[in-house]
């Protein structure tokens, strides 16, 4: 199934008094770029939630936002980190005085702000990374149902604009058949111009067509883009696409049609050729959000 580099997904788990909730959002990106955010008093199990993202999400820039609220009295130990709600409290004046806004500061609000409280309960390091990987995989699975989601849309408008392309080049086949034809009329009337005796060398005027036909046949490059398309099309209806491979005939398609474009000498072929070159670079830039593998 085609999927998408773009995607958001959220899960959430609740156990001993806690909830444990993970946000990730991926984008386009070359290799694996993965940033975590999370609390510090869980940041000994970041390389564990490194891994496990790395191992289900191998490419894309991902962001993985983790929380963990207290939805009751569970834990009796725990402490407040004072010199850090000063420090918010502080920046929170300063947001008030400069733009004028309410003074709304209560002890709750301080409470639920980032690494305010520190559980100090000693507890096994599984306790808080079995519900967590809970939270992961329920938001790396959310992840991926958006991602072929947007995968499906990439897909339809990959093969909408297919059929556009295939429809430039049928009216390029179309003109270039009667390019040879008439080359050789408006090059029978300029033989007559510089002759008196309107007598043309047939000799003279049958290599000046070889060597046209010869430069400009664009018959090769309209089969090959034929065949670009048609393998295009059935590599996005197949399941489990390559993006690299995408990007390669996609660039196939170029090269052909770029050929086309030097070698006709036909006004109306060109303008065919740069609606081409526009279609194939939007599709190249959609080829670029594509899962590679």
């Amino acid at each position: 199934m085609l999927k998408s580099m773009t995607g958001y997904g959220r899960g959430k788990y609740e156990s001993n008094g806690r909830e444990f909730v993970v946000e990730i959002k991926t984008i386009n990106h070359r290799y694996n770029d993965t940033s975590i955010r999370m609390p510090r008093y869980l940041s000994f199990l970041e390389d564990r939630v490194r891994q496990y993202i790395v191992k289900n999400i191998p490419r894309g820039k991902v962001e993985v936002f983790i929380t963990v609220n207290n939805i009751s009295a569970a834990s009796k130990n725990i402490m407040v980190d004072k010199t850090l709600a000063g420090e918010y409290i502080s920046q929170m004046h300063e947001l008030i005085e400069m733009y004028g806004l309410r003074d709304d500061i209560s002890v709750s609000t301080v409470m639920r702000l980032p690494d305010i409280i520190t559980n100090l309960d000693v507890e096994d390091e599984e306790v808080y990374w079995n519900p967590l990987e809970i939270s992961l995989s329920s938001a790396v699975s959310a992840l991926q149902t958006a991602r072929e989601s947007e995968g499906l849309r990439l897909k339809q408008d990959i093969l909408k604009r297919l059929d556009i392309i295939s429809k430039y080049v049928d009216e390029v086949k179309g003109k270039s058949a009667n390019l040879l034809e008439e080359y050789k009329v408006k090059l029978e009337n300029r033989l007559k111009e510089f002759d008196t005796n309107n007598i043309v060398d047939e000799n003279r005027l049958g290599m000046e067509i070889v060597l046209f036909a010869d430069k400009s046949s664009v018959c090769e490059e309209i089969t090959r883009l034929y065949s670009h398309i048609e393998s295009l099309k059935n590599m996005l209806e197949n399941d489990g696409p390559s993006g690299k491979k995408i990007d390669f005939l996609v660039q196939e398609m170029n090269r052909e049609t770029n050929t086309i474009g030097s070698k006709a000498n036909c006004l109306g072929i060109t303008n065919f050729v740069v609606e081409m070159k526009n279609e194939i670079e939007n599709i190249r830039e959609q080829v670029q959000n594509i899962e590679w593998w």
